[in-house]
């Protein structure tokens, strides 16, 4: 007989298979449309009878990845109102206080979903944790700046499903005492804003960012630009009222346009410096600092002590940025006289190169370009966190995952680790290649099982005097110290904007 459990709102009928058990979709917040569109979440309302809890859900309105993108992640949109929603695996009988893992999907704040074959929780509940991955509110209904709404939407849903998880996730064998928030990229990005949210007390103990940073969020007025350019674009005021009979099709639309003329010209005296610097040149909706859900730039709360209580798994991929240049051609059309421009948009100077192009002889001035800007965007950042929490209370451990892909150029790129993390390869090989070594994901896999129990992943967390980071690679996976040291220090002290 399938499973039933009780949750808010009603009850759930799950389904076993293997020994694991998938209760799929389940609502954790009213769908947001109507007077809910720009709003805070609410509390779903209660349904009749027993839902069904065997299908995958509705997605957040979305457009889909370019081709090239789409290609290495595939394409999983799914319309529906009902796509505040949540999606869990527990071992069948579950037992009782399991370590919990919750899971916020990337997407740069505007694609992504909980439905994504790779994100499948099967190994996690294997091996003994509850996993939850969860829908939110993308792009501008997520993060765009309405006047007489809530800030922070997509953020303030991520909260709301925490809480949920904080009153509910017994019911599936999990324990509420042991709740490990873990994201990819803007998942990594949002965890950061939360791990710092005065919200987010005792909502979760430990925190998981893969290739994220900890400075992305734009201060309120610069992040209005974007919404009064799209809000012309569709000839309304950018409030409640002036977007309330504005379609989501038509919303996306403008959203659309939004990021391609913020694409072509990321210039901070029209969009806001803090707006651009948040956006990396790319992203047009990201969490903006309200004095509430985000009190200031991560970095600074963290410079602050703002969650030095939590322990901290945190790292990048190394060849993060091969993951945007490559299937888009830049890799292979970018020149040496080129590159310095093309660096001059992030506010790099072009002394910096020189450090990287001693380090890396052989290198292209592709490769170049990948490397610095993957360094710029991701593991600078994250290196720099590490350095704020090294005597924190609580532990960081850093790692870099070096093992380079089976499609040819991409290297170890963005989202390439997580098919390791979640040991799920066979959904992950249309950006691994066909023969993805899985004594790599047992490794990896197991670390990150390992930190949800305990803390430790299972090597030293990073301090001043052994700056420990964790390389994974096959075959060997080792600990090394301060990494690429040289081109991290060249990158910080040649900013120029």
């Amino acid at each position: 007989m399938d499973p039933i459990v009780t949750v808010t709102g009603g009850q759930v009928r799950g389904r076993t298979t293997n020994g694991v058990t998938a209760f799929l979709a389940i609502p954790y917040a009213s769908p947001p449309v109507g007077p809910l569109r720009f709003q805070a979440p609410h509390r779903v309302a209660n349904w009749d009878g027993v839902r069904d809890g065997v299908e995958l859900g509705p997605t957040s309105p979305q457009i889909p990845y370019p081709a090239p993108i789409a290609a290495l992640l595939g394409t999983f949109i799914t319309p529906g109102d009902d796509y505040l929603h949540l999606n869990v695996w527990t071992p069948d009988g579950g037992g009782s206080d399991l370590p919990v893992l919750v899971w916020i999907h990337g997407g740069a704040f505007s694609r992504g979903s909980n439905t994504i074959p790779t994100y499948d929780g099967t190994a996690f509940a294997r091996d003994g944790v509850v996993l939850v991955s969860i829908n939110y509110r993308l792009g501008f209904p997520g993060f765009g700046v309405v006047d007489g709404g809530a800030t922070n939407r997509g953020l303030r849903d991520q909260l709301f499903a925490l809480e949920w998880v904080q009153n509910n996730v017994a019911a599936f064998g999990g324990d509420p005492a042991q709740v490990t928030v873990f994201g990819e990229s803007a998942g990594a990005m949002s965890v950061a804003a939360l791990l710092t949210s005065p919200l987010s007390t005792g909502l979760f103990h430990r925190a998981i960012m893969q290739s994220g940073n900890v400075s992305t969020a734009a201060e309120l007025a610069d992040a209005r630009n974007a919404s009064v350019y799209l809000a012309d674009q569709l000839g309304v005021e950018p409030t409640v009222d002036g977007l309330a009979t504005i379609s989501s099709a038509a919303l996306l639309d403008a959203q659309t346009a939004l990021a391609v003329e913020f694409a072509n010209d990321p210039n901070p005296d029209r969009w806001g410096a803090s707006a651009v610097r948040a956006g990396l040149g790319a992203m047009t909706c990201v969490p903006t600092i309200d004095g509430d859900v985000v009190p200031q730039l991560p970095v600074d709360a963290i410079r602050a002590g703002a969650g030095h209580d939590i322990a901290v798994l945190a790292g990048t991929n190394s060849d993060e940025f091969r993951f945007f240049t490559v299937p888009a051609g830049l890799g292979a059309a970018v020149t040496i006289e080129a590159l310095p421009f093309a660096l001059a948009r992030y506010g790099i100077a072009p002394a910096v190169v020189e450090t990287y192009a001693a380090q890396r002889p052989e290198a292209s001035p592709g490769d170049l370009l990948a490397a610095v800007l993957s360094d710029h965007a991701f593991r600078s950042d994250t290196t720099r966190m590490a350095e704020l929490r090294a005597h924190a209370p609580a532990s960081t451990h850093l790692y870099d995952f070096a093992w380079a892909s089976g499609i040819p150029d991409l290297g170890a790129c963005h989202a390439l680790e997580i098919g390791f993390v979640f040991d799920n390869l066979v959904n992950s090989q249309s950006i691994t290649g066909p023969t993805p070594p899985q004594q790599l994901a047992d490794r990896m896999h197991s670390a990150w099982v390992a930190f949800a129990q305990h803390g430790n992943p299972g090597w030293p967390r990073y301090e001043e005097s052994n700056p420990a980071v964790q390389m994974f690679d096959d075959p060997e996976s080792r600990v090394v110290l301060d990494p690429r040291a040289a081109e991290l220090a060249a990158l910080r002290a040649g900013h120029c904007a």
